[in-house]
């Protein structure tokens, strides 16, 4: 293990509420910008330079490199909370903002070449290991590979890019590889119903080689927190929370919209209406079910990590839960609001096709039930009863 360096200037003293009230400061400019980063496919420069400025996008980033490393927590509700002014934004910090805790887990001369020169670099991804091959050399890999989805691409200076090395036809070990800009090509070809300023375009490379420094070996049995299955919980459960945003910022639209409408022929706010109230009340439910679910299922990954690749489909089942009520918190938002909901100028239409796009995400089907099934019969099983 390479000995800590010291705190470096810039944002290790911030803590955990000076970070979300930093987050909820931002709401309401994130709101305004919301259009016109879906009309521009990416986010807006203003955007940028207000995390940077925030240090938002380093809320999980070494103190040592003067990140914060908030606690664990802090992978959730920071993401959450922007996702309520701009669910793009929240989408691209959660990404981003687990990128930084990877980065920590290269060779330290890896860190030193990305940080030393820029604390602030923003590091995308490529994580289908399907889509990328790597070849063994001298002293690395030669890699190639064409990904999908590299959210926050444009604003990035790195990139980590997931590789399958075959003998044969055989796959012999997964490695995630730390590639400067200069070595990949940006395809421009986000073009989407929901979550238009993620900037999600896709990645190309040829026969770049990458050396080992800049390589994690996903296989290392005694570097657990480098395992495949543990850095994909890390990001399944944070993206899962700005679903959550994305529900929280529709039902608070909802409950303002009851309270202040008055129709003509009712000649009082709808919100008195118990119709009204019922559809409220079931979403501020599910509200509060979908947090406690995320919350619940990674205190438990947290607090047990000898069982964390067991708990791999307990996560994705967690997250489908979450997305569907986030679904059903926006679809009562709307039936409060009426037909005046479909209308551009309000942000409801807007939250509709975000949170739809969850159900499009990997590991947001039900796939992982089978297995846990399975799981509990065998423990049933074993307990003889």
């Amino acid at each position: 293990m390479t000995e800590a360096r010291p705190a470096r200037p810039g944002f290790a003293e911030v803590d955990y509420d000076e970070a979300m009230r930093r987050a909820r400061g931002l709401v309401p400019a994130l709101r305004e910008r919301a259009a016109a980063a879906e009309a521009g496919r990416e986010m807006p420069k203003a955007t940028l330079e207000d995390l940077h400025r925030t240090g938002l996008f380093r809320f999980h980033q070494p103190r040592r490199w003067g990140g914060m490393e908030l606690d664990f927590v802090a992978l959730f509700d920071v993401p959450a909370e922007i996702a309520r002014g701009c669910a793009s934004t929240g989408w691209n910090v959660a990404n981003l903002g687990v990128h930084h805790w990877m980065l920590a887990l290269y060779d330290e001369r890896a860190q030193d070449e990305v940080w030393s020169k820029n604390p602030d670099a923003l590091i995308a991804s490529g994580i289908a290991y399907p889509q990328g091959s790597g070849r063994r050399v001298d002293g690395g890999f030669v890699v190639s590979g064409f990904w999908n989805f590299s959210s926050g691409v444009d604003a990035c200076d790195w990139n980590m890019l997931a590789v399958m090395v075959k003998d044969g036809e055989r796959v012999v070990d997964h490695r995630m590889c730390l590639v400067p800009k200069s070595d990949y090509e940006i395809v421009d070809d986000w073009n989407v119903l929901g979550m238009r300023s993620t900037g999600s375009n896709d990645i190309t490379l040829q026969d770049v080689e990458v050396s080992d420094r800049y390589l994690i070996d996903q296989f290392v049995p005694q570097a657990p927190d480098r395992n495949k299955a543990v850095q994909n919980a890390w990001f399944v459960l944070t993206v899962s929370a700005v679903y959550l945003g994305i529900a929280a910022a529709a039902h608070q639209f909802a409950l303002q919209f009851a309270q202040q409408r008055v129709p003509t022929t009712l000649g009082k706010p709808i919100a008195t209406l118990e119709s009204i109230q019922r559809r409220l009340g079931k979403a501020e439910y599910k509200l509060q079910l979908a947090r406690s679910i995320l919350y619940y299922t990674a205190e438990q990954w947290d607090a047990n990590p000898d069982t964390r690749a067991e708990m791999g489909n307990a996560i994705v089942v967690a997250k489908l839960t979450v997305t569907n009520h986030a679904i059903d918190i926006v679809n009562a938002a709307m039936r409060v609001v009426g037909g005046t909901s479909l209308a551009r100028n309000l942000p409801l239409e807007r939250y509709y096709r975000e949170v739809f796009a969850g159900l499009f995400h990997p590991l947001s089907d039900d796939s992982a039930f089978p297995l846990l099934g399975r799981v509990a019969l065998q423990r049933a099983s074993a307990d003889g009863h």
